[in-house]
């Protein structure tokens, strides 16, 4: 008889080499190690990069007493609190730093929005309060520049640093930067980066009514860019679908898209989850995104993906 497979979640240690898809924002490749003390990629996790004196503990909400218990929540350090909004749907995040993780995390037990947390440490504690302060108003400035999250405070305690000490601390955030999206956080990851294949660089139009589109796939999925023009009313079939009425009301109520004569128009690049949920609020109504989209050859994606 067959052995039976092991199904059950056990310890895990996962590296992971980064290379092309960071080396198109200019940083370094680097081997991640994500340690998973229960076996499950969704809760506790640890994360290291080769040669980094840093390290990061992730996890739910629902385990914060774990996470507490350890030793590194006693350290100096910067945090990042992320869930969504229950207000307006969307992602949301808290950046903060102190000298005591764990005493800092629990004044933040009021804050519903919150469902997951990361902190950061350095494993030879030479993380001073002016650190992890200069730490803190960068990683809020680059969080504000990404767009990806409604920072729920805005105000960074300032630090003055020698110039030494902020070369050192923006390699300590470059590390931050690489490891976070690892550990399934994206709030510093800008919504428009350099494109990392001849794929993601290559350019779509979706048109409707004369008015047209542009935008550009990335790895989380679709870029509508500033300037494209949506259909300024909905379809009838949309009733069928309340997200993209709801979705579109909520791009005008956040100034993402405004109305003009015509159309209503993006302000800003703006990230959809994929095509068809971008074709969708650029027509009004439901869309297959794959046919919706085209190059500048009229050939849709759907041709494209099968080239």
């Amino acid at each position: 008889m067959g052995r039976q497979p092991d199904n059950s979640l056990r310890p895990a240690l996962f590296a992971v080499r980064l290379n092309s898809a960071l080396e198109r924002q200019d940083m370094p490749s680097a081997t991640i190690k994500i340690y998973l003390p229960h076996g499950d990629p969704k809760r506790l996790r640890t994360g290291e990069i080769s040669n980094w004196s840093g390290k990061a503990i992730a996890g739910p909400r629902t385990e914060l007493d774990q996470i507490l218990k350890r030793d590194e929540s006693s350290s100096a350090g910067i945090y990042i609190l992320s869930g969504i909004d229950p207000f307006t749907g969307s992602p949301a995040a808290y950046i903060g730093e102190a000298e005591s993780i764990k005493d800092r995390i629990k004044r933040h037990l009021s804050k519903d929005f919150w469902s997951h947390l990361v902190f950061f440490i350095s494993k030879d504690e030479n993380l001073t309060k002016a650190h992890v302060r200069f730490l803190e108003g960068r990683l809020i400035a680059l969080a504000k520049e990404a767009k990806r999250a409604d920072l729920t405070n805005s105000q960074a305690s300032s630090s003055k640093l020698p110039e030494s000490d902020i070369a050192d601390m923006e390699i300590f955030l470059e590390r931050i930067e690489q490891l976070l999206p690892a550990l399934g956080v994206d709030v510093l990851v800008p919504v428009t980066s350099p494109a990392g294949t001849p794929k993601e660089a290559q350019l779509l139009y979706c048109e409707v009514n004369g008015l047209k589109a542009i935008a550009r796939l990335t790895p989380n999925g679709i870029v509508v860019l500033k300037g494209s023009q949506a259909a300024a009313n909905i379809r009838p079939s949309a009733a069928d679908y309340p997200w993209i009425i709801n979705s579109r009301e909520q791009l005008v109520k956040d100034g993402t898209l405004v109305r003009s004569k015509e159309a209503l128009v993006f302000q800003e690049d703006h990230e959809f989850s994929s095509p068809s949920a971008a074709a969708a609020i650029v027509h009004g109504g439901t869309a297959n995104g794959r046919t919706a989209w085209k190059d500048e050859k009229g050939r849709t994606l759907k041709a494209l993906d099968s080239a």
